[in-house]
């Protein structure tokens, strides 16, 4: 069968189509698959001229080959509309000098973030495909955090006309900052759920709802539509792929390399979707060399990298680095049919997955996956190092998820000592983990996680971010909780209730 590669379709089915507008919306194939392009191709883009663009028109450029509904004079309004005036600087995502490294910075936006930059655009993206495809429904959108998407989702569609959000959250699985940031927003029509569990429980939780809603049409003439702003919406995903090229561009500007040379990134990895976007920005035709997938004491996706056997049956660790605590990293399947090819073989994988809690990939598959994937792992002590290490030599604080990113990146360029210049990508501020750091700087805390932040400002005069400052002073507006098993009554009687 002949397949259009300006369609989406299922990562599990081929016959399952969407038009980029339509995939945004939906989210998830109702087949329970995420929506793909069958390849993103290089021969539809110019780095050359790409990487002489500024950062927003940029944007629109690659945005709009990967949501072919949207010309790139609409996309250009749209990022616009998202991102003007919103972050700390103008190129939204700067790339610093560290050592012998650079550091790519994505919480410059207005959560303090990696997430920012797409779920900045998602609501506007969202708003403008409704139009295209003639839906006058209510969005709902269910999202599950680890504790970054939440907030920056809740942020990015707080009363934007037409949407509603849900955001679930596992209960004892983010940090007290984090957890500040969703249960004081305000918002007509946002919520916050704990969920007794951790994020996988939340996530899966998500997917069976979007699965048994569509299957027996539950939402069926009430004039409400499920959607997601999870990773596993491509309308979330895309807008990651634009920071790998800008990086590239500040990497020439800085004369760490030439034009057309290659580098690597070092990415800390949780559900994958930051990680594939750099697969997908060097499937267009950016020099990405090697995509090295960090991960915590939750390796996972470490030992699938090295083994091609994801087994998901194992202690679930509760880290310093909540946002990588995984143990179903969903935007793999993306990569799975990027690499096969074949949408049989990946529901074939992931059905195994959902009933045995294992899979194995083929070695043909491992082969493609391993010439581009390097996989290393940190726990919590190597993580503090890693943090004490990079203040004392570069007087440069990091997070402890950029932290894990760090130190793996130093076993990478320890196993190949002909690597390419680097990137390490820092995806959240120090502030949002303060103990966790001040203790990697051997300094006692004093207080709770909010007198922590004052105090680690004191310590390294590093500023602490406008929208971090004064958390604790501000009412707590969702207090809900519940059982992993009741996301869908709880899901259905929101959608009911417009109050």
């Amino acid at each position: 069968m002949k397949i259009n590669q300006n369609v989406y379709h299922s990562t599990r089915s081929e016959t399952l189509t969407a038009s980029s507008a339509q995939a945004v919306l939906q989210g998830i194939s109702p087949d329970g698959g995420l929506y793909t392009l069958s390849r993103f191709s290089q021969d539809r883009i110019s780095c050359e001229e790409l990487l002489k663009m500024d950062t927003l028109p940029m944007a629109a450029e690659i945005l709009s080959i990967l949501l072919p509904d949207f010309s790139r004079d609409e996309m250009l309004s749209l990022a616009e509309a998202a991102y003007r005036g919103k972050f700390e600087t103008p190129d939204l995502t700067p790339t610093v000098r560290v050592g012998e490294d650079h550091v790519l910075e994505l919480f410059r936006g207005p959560t303090s973030a990696f997430k920012d930059v797409a779920l900045s655009l998602l609501p506007h993206l969202m708003r403008a495909s409704a139009a295209k495809c003639g839906v006058e429904d209510e969005i709902l959108i269910l999202t599950a955090t680890s504790g970054d998407t939440g907030k920056a989702a809740l942020e990015g569609f707080c009363d934007v006309p037409g949407t509603r959000i849900i955001v679930f959250y596992p209960e004892d699985g983010v940090s007290a900052v984090q957890k500040a940031q969703m249960v004081t927003q305000q918002g007509g029509n946002v919520c916050v759920c704990a969920v007794k569990g951790n994020f996988d429980d939340a996530q899966t939780g998500v997917k069976r709802v979007f699965t048994q809603v569509g299957r027996e049409n539950l939402l069926s003439g009430s004039h409400v539509r499920l959607s997601s702003a999870n990773s596993i919406n491509i309308g979330r995903l895309a807008p990651q792929v634009v920071y790998y090229f800008s990086a590239y561009k500040a990497m020439i500007a800085d004369g760490a390399v030439a034009p057309g040379e290659t580098v690597d990134f070092c990415v800390p990895t949780g559900n994958f979707g930051d990680i594939l976007a750099g697969f997908i920005a060097r499937q267009m035709g950016l020099p990405v060399g090697r995509l090295v997938c960090a991960s915590n004491a939750n390796n996972v996706l470490t030992d699938f990298i090295r083994t091609g056997r994801y087994d998901r049956r194992r202690p679930f660790h509760l880290t310093s680095s909540p946002s990588m605590d995984i143990l179903i990293s969903s935007n793999l399947e993306r990569l799975l049919y990027l690499l096969s090819g074949d949408a049989a073989l990946v529901k074939q994988l992931m059905e195994q997955l959902a009933a045995e809690g294992c899979y194995q990939a083929p070695d043909s598959l491992m082969e493609k996956l391993q010439e581009v994937f390097w996989a290393g792992c940190c726990d919590d002590a190597g993580t503090r190092d890693a943090i004490g290490q990079v203040w004392n030599s570069y007087h440069y604080l990091c997070d402890t998820h950029t932290a894990v990113a760090w130190n793996v990146a130093q076993q990478y360029k320890a196993a190949v000592p002909d690597h390419r210049p680097l990137v390490v990508l820092s995806t959240a501020s120090p502030y949002k983990f303060p103990e966790a750091v001040l203790k990697a700087l051997g300094i006692a805390q004093q207080g709770g996680g909010f007198e922590a932040m004052e105090q680690l400002r004191k310590a390294t005069g590093v500023p602490i971010p406008a929208n971090l400052q004064g958390l604790d002073h501000k009412p707590v507006l969702h207090r809900d909780s519940i059982e992993s098993g009741d996301m869908l009554d709880y899901v259905m009687k929101k959608a009911v209730n417009r109050s």
